[in-house]
């Protein structure tokens, strides 16, 4: 058993989620994982075992629940099979589903990962959870953008989208660890993301994951692939490419770059360069 440590969605080789990437020698248990998980202690870790040829069966772990999908953890994942392996195409065989992944070098140490996300949907959340949640983050309806609706979005896992009118709502963000824990739970939400656009192609993200036992994540790709999904259900006008930014509050600033068709329910191609944790 090998354990790698990788930042995903770096920039300028600075910044980017932390993850945790096992490739196992032999089968692990989920206890084992969950406890590996819980050690290296950050929002997610990724555990990797060899089917064939470029084929792996991969897992994810929060400190606290094992993870059907996660975005930034394949992407960290991603840079450790190029480094071990060499760049190329890859399988990850996921809870969900099989996803493609491709690898390209950046330098000795450092990578670029795509990945296509899970199918998309998006549904509307329940007005007594949306009001919880809000008086949880001390937000009130007046700050959030009325442009766009507040919704469940999924793309490998279920996320709240809460677009707030301007930038320092967002940076202000703060809320019941413990309460927002348990609506979460209770709802299925692996994260709750706050959004505010910058531009027609540059929004500002942070994302609470208190379902996973974390505060808040410095990159979450499998969010950008929801939001992005949500954005093609409301039939945004501003293209189909658009970059986050986000962890820029939590002194870690991340770039993920997302691109999707308007095929509805499509995958969503997800994009990011990672830089290893010494």
């Amino acid at each position: 058993m090998n354990i790698f440590k990788r930042a995903a969605f770096s920039l300028n080789n600075k910044g980017g989620n932390p993850a945790g990437v096992v490739i196992m020698s032999e089968p692990l248990s989920d206890k084992s994982m969950l406890s590996i998980a819980s050690d290296l202690g950050y929002a997610e870790t990724a555990f990797l075992s060899h089917e064939d040829r470029n084929i792996w069966r991969i897992k994810y772990f929060s400190p606290e629940m094992e993870i059907d999908f996660c975005g930034h953890a394949t992407i960290a994942s991603g840079s450790v099979l190029g480094k071990e392996f060499g760049a190329g195409n890859y399988q990850l065989i996921t809870n969900i589903k099989t996803v493609d992944i491709n690898i390209e070098n950046l330098d000795d140490d450092n990578f670029k990962v795509s990945f296509e996300s899970p199918r998309t949907w998006t549904k509307e959340a329940p007005i007594n959870v949306v009001s919880d949640i809000l008086n949880n983050f001390n937000i009130s309806q007046s700050e959030l953008n009325s442009d766009y609706p507040v919704k469940y979005a999924y793309a490998g896992a279920t996320h709240l989208i809460l677009f707030l009118k301007d930038r320092e709502t967002l940076r202000n963000m703060e809320y019941n660890f413990e309460k927002v824990k348990a609506i979460m739970l209770e709802e299925k939400l692996t994260t709750i993301s706050l959004l505010w656009i910058d531009s027609n192609n540059i929004i500002h993200s942070r994302n609470s994951f208190a379902s996973g036992g974390i505060y808040e994540d410095v990159a979450t790709g499998a969010a950008a692939a929801a939001l992005a999904g949500y954005l093609r259900d409301i039939n945004w006008k501003f293209g189909n490419k658009f970059t986050i930014h986000q962890g820029e509050d939590m002194g870690s600033l991340s770039k993920i770059i997302v691109e999707y068709t308007n095929e509805i329910r499509s995958e969503i191609k997800i994009s990011g360069e990672t830089r290893e944790i010494y």
